[in-house]
């Protein structure tokens, strides 16, 4: 035991935790906290140009590096702009500690009207956290901030938030600190594991549907094996993507569209003709089986199972360890499968054909992924080109391609993008985004010039909200409204901040700024001038 403030106990309770980087913004209810990490030089403090680049910052660092990302920043006006990016790291199941000031305890709950009070804050913040604490007593701070960490590494992870008054991190008192929580394993049942192998060692047409949680999981080793047993060819989710690498034969793609009436999307049809679909950490949503496909499904988080397919066998634990146990299994129930690799390499050359893709979209996507290191990161935003890429770009390693999943955040990718450089420094990390998109967060081009932090960002500019603006003109015969930007400069809005600023006018001269801009030790903007585009979809 030993006296220190609720701050200090804060600071040195998530160093403990592993902590070494929080994004945030300081602000007076925080001062206390700010003190203590003066102290505490181990742990890097960035500072962004808005709250919401604090949680989407931490979002890139967790989902990159494998381990928690942390923000902090005020409360009411801080915490609801923080909310942005909570939200998208609740819809991509990514493990965010957000530390948020609260107003004097005295005045919580009396809606007095006094400086940043929301009355009452965690209201905005319960339905995107998995869980939330308001800590009113500096004893309870090593406790409170265990119980985070324990939620943020057991189950599913998604967001947590804590929130502490000024007296509290300001009081002084004598604060045991606690050991770092720890990860409790999750393993499925025995019954739930020969069930499944059941099914699997029966079907003679299956398919695997993989997403983000394998990245949650790290089972990729595990999935790969699995499918090669099976010869099961691997579909995944957008945020799926490089939880097998896609230089496999066994790795066909994403598939386009929702719907099972009018898509014709090749791999729509082909999964609609498997009899077993192996899901493994996705929600399943969006997939429509159909009638006669039999479902299995792995997930961490018991209550997705079936829920979007009734003939579901559910599996309920980490994948990894669900993997590893049912392929233990179908190797004692069977012989492996004959090879599908001439099938999956047929698909596999329909899909990535130049041919069969829609251009100039198709050329920028494979720009990018040209110049790109195998193991770069690729955060494209809510845009066209960023559409496009779900379904064409190859992501070859784990952790190496991210989206906003169902949130369908725009203007998450640029802050997530330097959060994501911040925890592997020696990737190549870039961005592309939309202009109306970009400029969402576009004072983090201080930032990144600030903290060296090295991003290739890429706008995409045509002047507008481009699905919309077309869409607009094709279904409501040419009517326009609220579509049409204005912009600036954005080379010499990359210069005013200290970023080198580039321009392509082709995915030939992308290619070429993209080597230049790899070379660099420095953060880099490339405006890319386009007029509108076909549908992406």
């Amino acid at each position: 035991m030993a006296e220190m403030t609720g701050g200090q106990a804060l600071i040195r309770s998530i160093y403990n935790e592993g902590v070494r980087v929080i994004f945030g913004l300081p602000g007076v209810q925080l001062y206390h906290a700010m003190d203590a990490l003066y102290d505490m030089p181990d742990i890097r403090f960035i500072t962004t140009r808005h709250e919401q680049a604090t949680t989407y910052m931490a979002d890139g660092y967790a989902r990159a590096g494998g381990q928690v990302g942390t923000a902090m920043v005020v409360p009411g006006p801080g915490l609801q702009n923080a909310g942005a990016g909570l939200g998208n790291a609740y819809a991509c199941s990514s493990p965010v500690l957000l530390i948020s000031g609260q107003i004097n305890k005295k005045n919580i709950g009396r809606d007095v009207g006094i400086l940043h009070e929301v009355n009452d804050q965690i209201d905005i913040i319960d339905p995107v956290t998995k869980w939330n604490a308001r800590i009113l007593n500096a004893v309870e701070v090593p406790g409170t901030v265990q119980e985070a960490f324990r939620q943020l590494r057991n189950g599913r992870p998604r967001p947590v938030e804590i929130e502490i008054p000024p007296e509290t991190l300001a009081e002084v008192a004598d604060i045991d600190l606690c050991g770092s929580a720890k990860k409790a394993e999750s393993a499925p049942t025995k019954d739930e594991v020969e069930d499944a192998v059941a099914v699997l060692m029966e079907a003679e047409r299956p398919v695997i549907w993989a997403g983000g949680g394998m990245h949650s999981s790290g089972a990729s080793d595990e999935l790969l094996a699995l499918a090669e047993y099976l010869q099961a060819p691997v579909i995944t989710t957008p945020e799926g993507k490089g939880a097998i690498s896609d230089k496999h034969y066994l790795s066909i793609g994403v598939a386009r569209g929702r719907s099972t009436g009018q898509t014709r999307d090749a791999l729509r049809m082909y999964f609609w003709e498997r009899d077993v679909i192996l899901a493994v950490g996705t929600r399943f949503a969006g997939v429509e089986a159909l009638e006669g496909q039999k479902v299995v499904q792995i997930d961490i988080d018991e209550q997705e199972i079936g829920r979007n397919h009734t003939d579901t066998v559910g599996v309920a634990g980490d994948a990894k360890l669900a993997l590893r146990r049912i392929l233990e299994g179908c190797r004692e129930a069977g012989p492996p499968a004959d090879s599908r690799r001439e099938e999956c390499e047929t698909l596999r050359a329909q899909r990535y054909d130049p041919a069969n893709q829609v251009e100039p979209l198709g050329g920028f996507v494979r720009t990018i992924r040209e110049c790109i290191p195998e193991d770069g990161i690729l955060v494209p935003d809510m845009t066209q080109v960023g559409y496009y890429s779900r379904a064409y770009y190859q992501a070859y390693e784990p952790r190496s391609y991210f989206t906003s999943s169902y949130a369908g955040n725009l203007g998450f990718a640029y802050p997530t993008a330097l959060g994501a450089k911040v925890a592997q420094p020696d990737k190549v990390v870039v961005s592309p985004c939309g202009d109306g998109g970009f400029l969402y967060n576009s004072q983090e081009l201080a930032t990144a010039a600030q903290y060296g932090i090295n991003v290739i960002g890429i706008v995409f500019n045509d002047g507008a909200f481009g699905n919309v603006l077309r869409d607009q003109k094709e279904m409501f015969n040419g009517r326009v409204i609220g579509s049409e930007l204005k912009n600036p400069d954005f080379v010499k809005l990359a210069e005013a901040y200290g970023v080198v600023g580039m321009k392509a006018e082709s995915p030939e001269e992308l290619g070429s700024a993209l080597k230049k801009a790899i070379e660099l030790d420095s953060p880099v903007l490339i405006e890319v001038p386009l007029g509108p585009m076909p549908a992406p979809f």
